[in-house]
């Protein structure tokens, strides 16, 4: 990746609120991210996934779950366990699904699809980038 997620979460979380998309959430989601940034081990991981099931009450929001991406990659970081890489890969899928058209072109769209790949690659799954460079080197028909 040629990018750092902790940055890109900040600035996503900062989007989200000037954006008004945390709502009555707000203060809540907010001390969440405080915790999950400021600690490690099981009480970031508590304020992780609560800040994951505020994002399945938010999920119309852009840069909220944004933010929800770039922190699963900081957790999968801390702790790479398989489930880490499903949930962000998970949340990589729905966000290109709902969102693709309005970041078509944009850094967001670059990020997301990088970060993506990584998940993958920690799943142990071919991305369709090399898929697409295997079957160019393929030879087409017979000998």
């Amino acid at each position: 990746m040629n990018f750092d997620p902790a940055v890109a979460a900040r600035q996503a979380l900062q989007q989200a609120e000037n954006q008004g998309e945390l709502g009555e959430l707000e203060d809540d989601i907010l001390e969440a991210e405080e915790t999950f940034s400021s600690v490690q081990g099981p009480e970031a991981t508590r304020a992780y996934k609560a800040l994951q099931e505020f994002g399945k009450n938010l999920p119309q929001t852009r840069y909220f779950q944004e933010f929800l991406i770039y922190i699963t990659w900081q957790q999968v970081t801390e702790g790479p366990l398989p489930e880490f890489f499903q949930q962000g890969l998970k949340l990589c899928n729905q966000f290109l699904e709902h969102f693709s058209n309005d970041i078509l072109n944009t850094p967001s769209h670059e990020h997301v699809l990088n970060i993506r790949q990584s998940f993958q690659a920690g799943l142990g799954m071919e991305t369709e980038e090399i898929i697409e460079e295997y079957e160019e080197d393929s030879f087409a028909g017979g000998d």
